[in-house]
């Protein structure tokens, strides 16, 4: 029985699709301007891609000057048009995405399933892709803001008025944004679904980490952060972490909005304790707070 992909294996941490591709031939890798190269395959509806943002923002703040992180458009759910026993329509997703968050402490709400279904999520994967063509860091910050859309405002990202309004947040030009969706955008993301074939990428999130002599370290599914760290240093030894300030206003300068859980992996501190801190800064005014039954999402208070 090959399980619907959405419906992510809490214990070995992966999102994995129907068929696994063959392994035998490996994509090109070109070698990037920092010492190490990290091909991540992920998905904008990934869930457990979702869970690893506290172990990425924190991998970014300690090794960002060592490691050239793209992305990579994996494909998780192309339409719903295979039998997966039983577990084979939308609604059997949202449940099992309130499971996901609770063991990940990641907020995550499992209602769009049930009010307004994803058809697949190719078309915020390319819509990704348009939004790499005009910068790759309003890219990553479009991506971010699709993920909080559909993870906690339960909003069908396929929907083109999402869609814009994400490119919007992230600073896009959104008339550029468009075109590009409808056209080179599209052929970047089947290079994408190749790349992930030609390297056997079976499932999501999977993390390649490739050193200048073209070996490399898999990291594949939900791991804690110790183990991001040894396989970066296993292709740089050596490789000494950046410091980076635990100052919850300078934490927000760098990341805008960050879950209870980011914020714990940023500042060091326990679940609780970070909960407490931000709750006390949410009563002094000086946060706002996306509140849903599975968690909070924070940032700064606007005036």
């Amino acid at each position: 029985m090959k399980n619907n992909p959405l419906l992510c294996d809490t214990e070995s941490g992966v999102c994995e699709m129907p068929s696994a591709p063959d392994e035998s031939a490996h994509g090109p890798v070109q070698p990037g301007n920092k010492p190490l190269k990290v091909l991540y395959f992920t998905d904008p509806i990934c869930s457990t891609c979702w869970g690893i943002e506290p172990q990425l923002r924190k991998l970014k703040l300690e090794y960002g000057q060592l490691v050239d992180l793209e992305y990579r458009m994996g494909g998780l759910l192309p339409d719903w048009s295979y039998n997966s026993g039983g577990i084979s329509k939308p609604a059997d997703v949202a449940s099992h995405w309130d499971e996901v968050s609770r063991h990940y402490q990641m907020p995550i709400v499992g209602d769009v399933w049930l009010e307004d279904p994803l058809h697949s999520s190719y078309p915020p994967s390319v819509a990704f892709k348009a939004a790499q063509m005009q910068d790759e860091h309003k890219a990553i910050a479009f991506l971010r803001r699709i993920r909080e859309m559909v993870f906690l405002e339960k909003k069908n990202i396929t929907r083109w008025e999402h869609l814009a309004d994400a490119a919007r947040d992230a600073g896009l030009d959104v008339g550029i944004f468009e075109r590009n969706c409808q056209t080179d955008a599209v052929a970047l993301f089947d290079a994408d679904l190749q790349l992930a074939a030609q390297w056997g990428v079976r499932g999501f999130p999977t993390l390649l980490i490739f050193n200048r002599g073209d070996e490399y370290e898999k990291v594949y599914g939900f791991k804690p952060y110790e183990v991001f760290e040894a396989a970066i240093a296993k292709m740089h030894p050596g490789a000494p972490k950046s410091w980076y300030s635990k100052n919850w206003q300078d934490l927000f300068g760098k990341y805008p909005t960050l879950t209870t859980k980011e914020f714990a992996g940023l500042t060091g501190q326990s679940f609780e304790n970070s909960e407490n801190q931000l709750r006390i800064l949410h009563r002094q005014g000086l946060l706002q707070a996306w509140v849903t039954p599975n968690g909070t999402l924070w940032k700064f208070a606007t005036s």
